[in-house]
């Protein structure tokens, strides 16, 4: 299974400096290794290289209407 635009998924990340950290993120666009998204817990706009992504999975988010 690979991410596609618009899914939402966990990340296990490792950034420059070696710091890892956890998160959901909805993404934006793929493209040339890197990974576009929305931090859901920061609401911020994120860039992440995708050799950097330990680990992921798909989140089943509820969206109430």
């Amino acid at each position: 299974m690979k991410m596609s635009v618009g899914q939402i998924v966990e990340i296990i990340y490792q950034d420059k400096s070696e710091k890892i950290t956890q998160r959901k993120i909805e993404i934006l666009g793929i493209r040339g290794g890197r990974i576009r998204a929305t931090c859901l817990t920061t609401g911020a706009p994120r860039v992440f290289l995708a050799d950097s992504i330990l680990s992921w999975r798909p989140v089943a988010e509820k969206r109430h209407a």
